[in-house]
């Protein structure tokens, strides 16, 4: 057999999990994991295969049907050094734009027990996201979500796929919607997930040029809090 020795797997991920929590420079991550470069480079080879994602799906892959989720989203703030980074022309793989507008992307999700996490740009409504996150989300048979969600195209779409929208009223509709009370109480499950996610520092700010690694990283934190609790 030819070529070097594999490294050891579970030092080199917890070296990833490390710089996820730390927010550190790649360079700057302990030697204790090894050197950085296989670090960064097993975190950015897996990111571009997709296996961090795929991780995910298959941990975060509900029992059964009939789960409550929630919608929601939350701004990031890009770091300077996130923007002329070299993409492809796919939005997974897109470079963080240069225009002022475009430097607070926003990390929008459904929350556990099943939570599926999206990327989408700072400037755009929560509710002009929701259908593209609606779609990556499993079967339930109830949604949770704030007033910004509140709309009789994103509540048919709900309808349609069996579930209940539980979503309060804005102050100027005109045809009023009952919801549970007790159950949108629930909601606060996911501003939780977003504390927890904004506990590792390059989930809270975002240093990554590209929206593959970043959105790789917020699938790795994801993992490491359902591991955790």
């Amino acid at each position: 057999m030819t070529g070097p020795d594999r490294d050891d797997d579970r030092r080199i991920v917890s070296g990833i999990i490390h710089m996820l929590q730390s927010g550190a420079r790649w360079r700057d991550c302990p030697r204790e994991y090894g050197p950085y470069t296989t670090i960064y480079n097993r975190f950015n080879r897996w990111a571009k295969r997709g296996r961090w994602c795929a991780i995910f799906e298959a941990l975060a892959k509900p029992g059964e049907d009939g789960v409550v989720l929630s919608l929601d989203s939350t701004s990031i703030k890009a770091h300077r050094c996130a923007s002329g980074g070299k993409g492809e022309a796919q939005s997974s793989n897109r470079p963080l734009a240069r225009r002022p507008h475009d430097k607070n992307p926003c990390a929008e999700r459904s929350a556990l027990p099943a939570g599926r996490p999206a990327l989408t740009p700072g400037q755009d409504a929560d509710i002009a996201a929701a259908p593209d996150v609606l779609a990556l989300a499993p079967p339930m048979s109830v949604l949770l979500a704030d007033k910004g969600y509140d709309g009789d195209k994103l509540r048919g779409a709900i309808i349609r796929r069996g579930a209940k929208p539980v979503i309060p009223n804005k102050s100027n509709r005109v045809v009023i919607h009952r919801f549970n009370k007790r159950a949108y109480k629930g909601r606060n499950v996911i501003e939780r997930c977003f504390c927890r996610l904004k506990d590792f520092r390059r989930i809270a700010t975002r240093y990554d040029k590209l929206a593959r690694n970043f959105l790789a990283a917020v699938h790795l934190a994801a993992l490491v809090a359902y591991w955790l609790n």
